[in-house]
């Protein structure tokens, strides 16, 4: 990536740098380049500067210390303000060349920039696949007939559209979306399928804030007062991406955020904003079914669910997967990244422990009852190798890396930390069997530390049924109709 100067950034200049300008000038110029280099676009930016994490920082910034007393912004402003936010101090600068080191730079850089290069299409397909298309196996909370217009304010069918249509509308019209459009002849196709007082009030209600509750909800979210972790704290950009009151209609500093809001992820924190811990339990439950769904897209295998066994009724992991190569042994985890593994925290491999640790265990254990012919495990074969599989709502970018792993327990089994559009990936490959490229990897002391994704990359694959059935629930299964401003 180019550089205009070659010096370290403290963040103190940089945010004095963007106070400089008051925020209804320089918003809508951050706006109008995110609607630019949209997608993954801003490889084609200048000096590869307008990246979607640099300019949702220069807008949060602008958003929680600037103020209407400043002066006026330019292009040549902006890019000012990206070359320097490239340039910021870090820890990694000022440790030590050791592996702590890095993998706190590492994980720090997953939860700036990796959010922002998840693509749309299977997460908004998801949303259908697992919260509408799929049956839990236990009895819902929350999730029960009526949640989606009870939650939302309409269907999830209509929720991701919606989402859609704003983003579209941020990408082709400068960051913004103008409610008046909807009364615009080239709208009344989407206003026939989508009321225009439902499209206004659930952007109202679920996309929109003001800088007022945007400084509070900054303010309250901080984790650290560590001036060179600032720029990787929670951006509340990421929970509502349009702005009232700089300009006609809504601006969205930063479109990328727009689609998030209707994916598996944006809807949980939605939930749990309104239902608490219940809701969070009920996503669980469906993500666990959903996992089994995928599996049993794979040709010539045996999936079976959890096994209840011994005295005590323990359980096995949540699926088992049989293969002519080996037996794949599978635990679900509706888990995310916290915010001490963005930051890179000291807390962060307690962290890790807690949400994944527990997995490792589920896994040797099964392992170990299938290995000694427990009498509930007898039809699984124990004549092949075997392996673990911890499924994860997100990615957990570095969780297969080869960095300081004390959080991790020692299995007799190679286990490898997957999400769920890894999964969905892996189970329609078309040019080998999943099982023989699983023990592939497994052998290879490189490929075995990467996402599961990145090192099954070169296979054919076919379309995923369940994430195109997911997108065909959707009215416009195209792109939705830019709206006329």
């Amino acid at each position: 990536m180019g550089r205009m100067s070659g010096r370290m950034v403290g963040d103190e200049e940089y945010v004095a740098r963007v106070r400089r300008h008051r925020p209804s000038a320089l918003l809508p110029l951050i706006a109008g380049a995110s609607a630019k280099y949209h997608l993954d676009t801003w490889w084609k930016s200048p000096y590869r500067k307008y990246t979607p994490w640099s300019l949702a920082d220069a807008a949060r910034v602008s958003l929680a210390y600037g103020n209407e007393h400043r002066q006026g912004a330019t292009e040549a402003d902006l890019l000012r303000i990206l070359d320097m936010y490239g340039q910021l101090d870090d820890h990694f600068v000022r440790g030590t060349a050791d592996l702590a080191s890095l993998e706190g730079f590492l994980l720090r850089t997953a939860g700036e920039q990796f959010l922002y290069q998840e693509p749309p299409y299977p997460e908004l397909a998801r949303s259908a696949a697992m919260l509408v298309q799929t049956t839990a196996t236990r009895p819902a909370r929350c999730l029960r007939p009526g949640w989606e217009e009870d939650l939302l304010g309409t269907s999830l069918s209509h929720y991701v559209r919606i989402a859609q249509l704003l983003w579209t509308s941020a990408v082709h019209s400068g960051g913004r979306f103008d409610p008046a459009c909807l009364a615009t002849a080239g709208m009344a196709p989407v206003c026939d399928i989508i009321p225009a007082e439902t499209i206004t009030s659930v952007t109202e209600t679920h996309f929109v804030t003001d800088s007022a509750a945007f400084r509070k909800e900054n303010t309250a979210a901080r984790l650290t007062a560590d001036p060179l972790r600032r720029r990787f704290e929670y951006n509340p950009l990421r929970g509502r991406p349009f702005l009232r009151g700089y300009g006609p209609g809504y601006l969205a500093p930063v479109n990328h955020l727009i689609p998030a809001k209707a994916s598996p992820l944006g809807i949980y924190y939605t939930g749990v904003a309104r239902y608490g811990s219940a809701f969070a339990q009920d996503l669980g439950d469906l993500f666990e079914a959903y996992v089994g769904r995928q599996l049993a897209l794979l040709p010539d295998a045996t999936v079976i669910p959890e096994i209840a066994y011994g005295r005590n009724r323990a359980r096995s992991v949540d699926w088992i997967v049989i293969t002519n190569e080996l037996v794949l042994l599978v635990e679900v985890k509706s888990v995310r990244p916290t915010q001490h593994l963005r930051l890179a925290t000291d807390r962060r491999l307690e962290e890790l422990a807690r949400m994944l640790g527990h997995a490792y265990e589920q896994i040797d254990n099964t392992a170990a009852l299938i290995r000694n012919g427990h009498e509930e495990f007898a039809d699984i074969p124990a004549d092949r190798p075997a392996q673990g599989l911890i499924v994860t709502m997100e990615p957990f970018h570095l969780a297969n890396a080869s960095l300081p792993d004390s959080w991790r327990p020692a299995t007799g089994v190679p286990v490898t930390v997957c999400s769920a559009g890894d999964l969905e990936y892996a189970v329609t490959i078309t040019d080998a069997p999943l099982g023989r490229l699983l023990l592939e990897r497994a052998a290879d002391p490189q490929r075995s530390t990467y996402a599961l994704r990145e090192a099954l990359r070169d296979h054919a694959h076919t379309p995923n049924p369940i994430l195109e059935a997911g997108w065909d629930s959707y009215p416009w299964k195209g792109t939705a109709p830019s709206p006329v401003q």
